[in-house]
Protein backbone atom coordinates (compact mmCIF):
# COMPACT_ATOMS: atom_id res chain seq x y z
CA UNK A 1 0.00 0.00 0.00
CA UNK A 2 2.67 2.37 1.11
CA UNK A 3 4.78 2.06 -2.48
CA UNK A 4 1.44 2.45 -4.02
CA UNK A 5 1.09 5.66 -2.59
CA UNK A 6 4.37 6.77 -3.46
CA UNK A 7 4.14 6.04 -6.58
CA UNK A 8 0.91 8.19 -7.06
CA UNK A 9 2.83 11.17 -5.22
CA UNK A 10 5.55 10.52 -7.81
CA UNK A 11 3.31 10.84 -11.03
CA UNK A 12 1.93 14.37 -9.28
CA UNK A 13 5.70 15.91 -9.61
CA UNK A 14 7.86 17.53 -11.76
CA UNK A 15 11.28 15.08 -12.98
CA UNK A 16 13.24 17.69 -11.12
CA UNK A 17 11.49 17.52 -7.95
CA UNK A 18 11.46 13.76 -8.30
CA UNK A 19 15.09 12.93 -8.89
CA UNK A 20 15.18 15.41 -5.47
CA UNK A 21 12.94 13.75 -4.01
CA UNK A 22 14.38 10.06 -4.24
CA UNK A 23 17.85 11.57 -3.00
CA UNK A 24 16.12 13.13 -0.29
CA UNK A 25 14.01 10.31 0.44
CA UNK A 26 17.00 7.71 1.05
CA UNK A 27 18.37 9.94 3.44
CA UNK A 28 15.95 10.83 5.20
CA UNK A 29 14.67 6.74 4.84
CA UNK A 30 17.83 5.68 6.03
CA UNK A 31 18.01 8.61 8.83
CA UNK A 32 14.38 7.10 9.71
CA UNK A 33 15.43 3.43 10.00
CA UNK A 34 18.20 4.64 12.23
CA UNK A 35 15.97 6.40 14.31
CA UNK A 36 12.92 3.57 14.57
CA UNK A 37 15.84 1.58 16.47
CA UNK A 38 15.69 4.18 19.64
CA UNK A 39 11.26 3.05 19.53
CA UNK A 40 8.65 5.37 20.40
CA UNK A 41 9.99 6.27 24.30
CA UNK A 42 13.70 6.77 22.93
CA UNK A 43 12.18 9.25 20.16
CA UNK A 44 10.26 10.79 22.33
CA UNK A 45 13.02 11.12 25.26
CA UNK A 46 15.41 12.57 22.08
CA UNK A 47 12.82 14.78 20.39
CA UNK A 48 12.34 16.78 24.36
CA UNK A 49 16.32 17.00 23.84
CA UNK A 50 16.03 18.66 20.95
CA UNK A 51 13.08 21.05 21.94
CA UNK A 52 15.39 22.00 24.94
CA UNK A 53 17.89 22.51 22.76
CA UNK A 54 15.90 25.08 20.37
CA UNK A 55 14.32 26.42 23.60
CA UNK A 56 18.25 27.69 24.59
CA UNK A 57 18.96 28.55 21.47
CA UNK A 58 16.00 30.50 20.68
CA UNK A 59 16.35 32.46 24.12
CA UNK A 60 20.15 33.07 23.50
CA UNK A 61 20.07 33.79 20.17
CA UNK A 62 17.03 35.96 20.08
CA UNK A 63 15.43 33.93 17.52
CA UNK A 64 16.24 31.13 14.93
CA UNK A 65 14.34 28.52 16.86
CA UNK A 66 12.00 27.56 13.83
CA UNK A 67 14.66 27.04 11.90
CA UNK A 68 15.96 24.16 14.08
CA UNK A 69 12.25 22.99 15.10
CA UNK A 70 11.91 21.83 11.34
CA UNK A 71 14.08 19.06 11.18
CA UNK A 72 12.69 17.91 14.34
CA UNK A 73 9.20 17.55 12.79
CA UNK A 74 10.34 16.30 9.50
CA UNK A 75 13.10 13.51 11.15
CA UNK A 76 12.10 13.33 14.16
CA UNK A 77 8.00 13.43 14.08
CA UNK A 78 7.81 12.43 10.72
CA UNK A 79 5.89 15.27 9.54
CA UNK A 80 6.24 16.10 5.68
CA UNK A 81 7.52 19.51 5.21
CA UNK A 82 4.71 21.93 4.52
CA UNK A 83 3.31 20.48 7.93
CA UNK A 84 6.11 20.43 9.69
CA UNK A 85 6.93 24.15 8.41
CA UNK A 86 3.00 25.41 9.71
CA UNK A 87 3.76 23.75 12.84
CA UNK A 88 7.32 25.48 13.66
CA UNK A 89 5.58 28.80 13.24
CA UNK A 90 2.84 27.66 15.93
CA UNK A 91 5.49 26.20 18.26
CA UNK A 92 7.84 29.45 18.03
CA UNK A 93 5.37 31.90 18.61
CA UNK A 94 4.68 31.55 21.88
CA UNK A 95 8.79 31.34 22.85
CA UNK A 96 9.14 34.30 20.96
CA UNK A 97 6.62 36.16 22.70
CA UNK A 98 8.08 34.83 26.40
CA UNK A 99 11.31 35.81 25.28
CA UNK A 100 10.34 39.29 23.60
CA UNK A 101 9.05 39.99 26.67
CA UNK A 102 11.92 39.21 29.12
CA UNK A 103 14.16 41.08 26.48
CA UNK A 104 11.68 44.21 26.81
CA UNK A 105 11.88 43.90 31.00
CA UNK A 106 15.58 43.74 31.32
CA UNK A 107 15.92 47.06 28.70
CA UNK A 108 17.17 44.77 25.25
CA UNK A 109 14.27 46.16 23.36
CA UNK A 110 14.04 49.57 21.20
CA UNK A 111 10.11 50.09 20.62
CA UNK A 112 10.47 51.92 17.45
CA UNK A 113 13.26 49.30 16.09
CA UNK A 114 10.96 46.58 16.92
CA UNK A 115 7.39 47.89 15.28
CA UNK A 116 9.46 48.46 12.13
CA UNK A 117 10.88 45.19 11.77
CA UNK A 118 7.71 43.44 13.43
CA UNK A 119 5.56 45.10 10.34
CA UNK A 120 8.10 44.01 8.00
CA UNK A 121 7.86 40.15 9.28
CA UNK A 122 4.33 40.21 9.72
CA UNK A 123 3.98 41.45 5.74
CA UNK A 124 6.81 39.00 4.76
CA UNK A 125 5.09 35.72 6.86
CA UNK A 126 2.01 36.77 4.87
CA UNK A 127 3.25 36.71 1.35
CA UNK A 128 5.33 33.19 2.40
CA UNK A 129 2.34 31.67 3.78
CA UNK A 130 0.55 32.25 0.58
CA UNK A 131 4.10 31.57 -1.36
CA UNK A 132 4.13 27.84 0.62
CA UNK A 133 0.83 27.15 -0.70
CA UNK A 134 2.14 27.11 -4.47
CA UNK A 135 5.65 24.91 -4.06
CA UNK A 136 5.56 21.35 -3.68
CA UNK A 137 6.47 19.33 -0.58
CA UNK A 138 10.23 18.64 -2.28
CA UNK A 139 10.71 22.11 -3.66
CA UNK A 140 10.24 23.69 -0.12
CA UNK A 141 12.86 21.26 1.40
CA UNK A 142 14.74 22.55 -1.31
CA UNK A 143 14.75 26.42 -0.80
CA UNK A 144 14.73 26.14 2.89
CA UNK A 145 17.43 23.68 2.87
CA UNK A 146 19.05 26.10 0.48
CA UNK A 147 18.70 29.17 2.40
CA UNK A 148 19.69 27.18 5.71
CA UNK A 149 23.15 26.40 4.02
CA UNK A 150 23.37 29.87 2.55
CA UNK A 151 22.76 31.39 6.13
CA UNK A 152 25.23 29.69 7.64
CA UNK A 153 28.12 30.12 5.17
CA UNK A 154 27.53 34.00 4.28
CA UNK A 155 27.53 34.15 8.53
CA UNK A 156 31.07 31.84 8.74
CA UNK A 157 32.51 33.90 6.13
CA UNK A 158 31.54 37.64 7.36
CA UNK A 159 32.26 36.96 10.91
CA UNK A 160 35.60 34.67 10.20
CA UNK A 161 36.95 36.54 7.29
Amino acid sequence: MAGKAREIRQKQISPCDRDYSKLIYGVIEKDKKGLDKLGKKGRVILTVIASLFVGVANGLFGGGGGMLVIPIFTLLLGLEEKLAHSSAILTILPLSLVSGIIYIVQGNFTIPDGLWVGGGVILGGLIGTFVMKKLSNNALKLVFYTLMIIAGVSTLIKNFS
